[in-house]
Formats: C-alpha cells, structure tokens, sequence
C-alpha cells in the first residue's frame, strides 16, 4: 500500500486542490445534500418503482436508502480526512492509482453533463405546459444561462440558489405527507385507512423480485446525495460539519422517501399510482383524487423546481470534477485557472460546452439520447461503487482513530458493495436496463485505452 501512494502520487495531491474558497455554511450543505437527491427521480419517477413493486415500493426505497446511508457514512470520513474538490475522484486517484482517480472522475462529469442535457430539456417541456405556443429552445437557453450565471459569479452563490431551490421541494413533500396522513386517518375527512397496502394483490403483488427491480429503480432517486462531499472542499469547517450535516441529511432523506411513498401507496391503489411511464407524476395523481384544485399546476411548479435544482448542482459538480482533472495534470493546466470570484471558470465553460451537446442530442436524436442516459446511470453508480472500494484501501492507510469514522468496518463498505454489485448485476440480466451496462462498460474501455495511450505518458513526462 505505502509503496503504490508513494509510487503514484506526491503528497500535495491533495493540497493542489485547496485554491478555492470555503463560503458554503452548514444550512446550505444540509439543505444542498437534501435537494440534489430529492429530484425528478422521486415525483416523475418513483412510479416506475410501484409498478415493479407495488406496495412493497416501501422496502424497495428503504434498502435504496441503506445502499445511500451506507455511502455516506464512509464517504464522511474520507472527506473529513480530505476535504477537496475533487473528492471521491482525489480519494480514488490517492488510495487506488491515477487511473481509478482519471475514471471516476471522467466517468462522473460525463454523467452530470449528460444528466444536466436531460434536466434541461424536461425544463422546458414543463415550460411549455403553461406556455405552449414559446418555443422549446427559448426555454433552453434562458434557463441554462440562469444557472451558468449563478455558477459563475461564486460559489456563495451556488449555494445560496440550490437553498431556495431545495426549500420549495422539501416544502412540498412535508405538506404532501401531512395531507395524506390527515385522509389515512380521517382528520376533517372520511378515513381510507391502510386497507390499499393488501387489497389489490397484497403487499408483494410481484413477490420479492419485484421488491428488488422496484429498488433498482429506486437508486435512481437517490443519485445525487454524495455531491454534498464534493462541495466539502468550498464548505466551512468541513471537519466538523461534514460528518453532522451527512448524518441530519441522510436521516431526513429516507424520512422523506420511505414516509412519502408509504403515504401515497395508502391513499390511492399502487395500480393507479404507478405507471412504466413517467409523463405524469404519482404525486400528481394523488393531488387529483384528493380533489385538490390546481394539482397539475402546483406539481408541474414543483417539478420545474426539481429540475432546475438538479441543473444547478450537476453543473457545479461537473466544474469542480473538471478542474480537479486539470489540477492532477490529466486534462489542459487552464482549466484549473479561477476567475476574480474564484470559481474555475474554463472547467464550467467546457462543462456547458457538453451540456450544449447533450442538449442538442437529447432533442434531435432522443433515441441515441437513450444510450448516453444509460451512461449516465452507469457513472453515477460506478462511483458510488468506486467510493466503497476506495474506502477499504483508505481505513488501511489511515489505521488512527479521527474525529469522525464510520461504524461496524468493514461491514459497512462490504454490504454496500454487495448491494450494489446486484444493483449492476440486475442491470446485466433485465433486457429493459441492459443498454445502462452495454453503454458504461464501453465508455470505461474507450477512456481506459485513452488513458494508458496519452494521458498516462502526458502526466510522466
């Protein structure tokens, strides 16, 4: 271990990171972790879940939220121990080599850039649903400006735009449960009771495989949680409230989507909340039968909101992982270059510059599109895999006791791998998901040979 650190790295690796400024206070990291996660993934998609699952969409979103809590816990430690911007990328690159450090962070802008060009365009077809005569495109190039602009005056900035953002989700899956935990018990209304859990087909109407494609699709929703440890590196105090803000956000997180989900397959039949379609949100529906008026506007606000938060915090997680690639010496030395604010601004240029692209192929050629998307779910969770292998090989290089480090090790990184290893095995074997593993396990090969054939030789001499 000692040999390969000293062989592939110098011990600044993680200090030539450390350039930029520490202006995210704990209610923005709290509030940051809490909104990238809860996204389109949870009010368009989570019907998807229930149709796999059923009511037992419940256990499906409370082992997806272990996998998450796992996660973060080790990923607390780590950042505790190397607060930078590049986090699980830097941490993969020290503990595992510079190659891991190069695909894990390639792998990981590539999805956030992709993953952004799809936001984007849901933006505006949300748009054109309340303004259906403007044109798609205006609706693109105003909202990708708005959130470029606010990326690129300060991280403050960011952060500050990503609170309100996060604020009005969260807003509006509290009111959403306490609603409907007034009709399952009857306050002010006729109670429905919990007799939609079993009356149509039971609480397992797929058995236990069902309960574990609705978790697949599940992990999906929770994509986004380990972006608050990249914001670590611009955060105040990271030492102390990184580890608080993960344990607070994490708890909040599966409170959220497991209490969510449980009141919505009580309140109406699983069959007509979920769909294999998302056009239409669950939520949306349950507004609908509650006879709530304005449901579709209040839900379509809603998720304009999600997306747009989503855009803001995938296109700051980009920035960052592009400009630790510069600062590690395997992409252009000028993309680590800070404007007058601070913020590395050519990384966010050419950031946007894949964003365009993503855009402009999610519009003209949807069905290509569909294979970059499932690139994108790849990389989000080939670095959340690369995160627990990285973690081993950190616990045995750091053997000291630190101000935070995470319980029960080696079980925690040990199931987390397991668990997602049958997420990415599931994937392999369903002919609907098999394109997500088709697509990454090409883009690893394409940018392995790229690597060992000029990255590798660029960084030696």
């Amino acid at each position: 271990m000692a040999e390969q650190l000293n062989e592939t790295h110098q011990p600044d690796v993680f200090e030539r990171e450390n350039v930029l400024e520490r202006k995210l206070g704990t209610r923005q990291l709290s509030m940051m972790v809490i909104g990238t996660a809860i996204g389109t993934g949870l009010f368009m998609g989570s019907g998807l879940s229930i149709s796999y699952a059923g009511p037992g969409v419940i256990v499906s979103y409370s082992i997806a939220a272990l996998i998450a809590f796992l996660l973060m816990m080790c990923l607390a430690e780590m950042t505790v121990k190397h607060p930078t911007a590049g986090s699980f990328g830097t941490h993969a690159e020290y503990y595992m080599g510079p190659w891991s450090g190069y695909l894990v962070r390639l792998t990981y802008w590539v999805s956030c850039v992709i993953a952004v060009g799809s936001e984007v365009t849901a933006v505006a077809l949300y748009m054109k649903y309340w303004f259906p005569s403007f044109p798609q495109w205006l609706w693109i190039v105003l909202f990708s400006v708005l959130i470029v602009y606010f990326n690129a005056r300060s991280v403050s900035n960011f952060g500050t735009l990503e609170y309100w953002f996060s604020f009005v989700k969260v807003t509006a899956i509290i009111v959403f449960i306490i609603i409907g935990t007034a009709i399952i018990f009857g306050i002010g209304t006729k109670p429905t009771g919990f007799s939609n859990y079993v009356a149509h087909g039971g609480f397992l109407p797929n058995g236990l495989y069902g309960v574990w494609m609705g978790t697949v699709t599940a992990m999906f929703s929770y994509i986004g949680s380990e972006m608050i440890a990249v914001a670590a590196g611009e955060s105040k105090n990271p030492a102390e409230n990184i580890p608080k803000t993960m344990r607070l956000s994490a708890a909040r997180l599966i409170l959220f989507y497991v209490l969510s989900l449980a009141v919505m397959v009580a309140v109406i039949p699983w069959k007509q909340a979920g769909s294999q379609e998302i056009a239409q949100s669950p939520f949306v529906k349950v507004f609908a039968t509650l006879g709530i008026p304005f449901a579709d506007h209040i839900m379509n606000f809603v998720v304009l909101i999600a997306a747009l938060s989503a855009m803001n915090a995938q296109v700051y997680a980009s920035t960052r992982m592009m400009f630790s690639l510069s600062k590690g010496g395997y992409v252009h030395s000028s993309l680590g270059n800070l404007n007058k604010r601070n913020v590395p601004i050519y990384s966010l240029l050419i950031s946007c510059g894949g964003l365009v692209l993503a855009t402009v192929l999610n519009i003209m050629v949807p069905d290509a599109y569909n294979i970059l998307i499932g690139l994108a779910t790849f990389g989000a969770l080939f670095a959340w895999l690369m995160i627990f292998f990285t973690y081993l090989r950190f616990r045995k290089a750091n053997r000291e006791a630190s101000s935070y480090q995470a319980p029960l090790y080696p079980f925690v990184p040990l199931l987390g791998i397991i668990l997602l290893v049958g997420v990415f095995l599931t994937l392999l074997l369903d002919a609907d998901w098999r394109f997500t593993w088709y697509s990454g396990i090409a883009w690893l090969v394409i940018i392995s040979l790229f690597y060992v054939g000029w990255v590798k030789r660029k960084r030696q001499s």
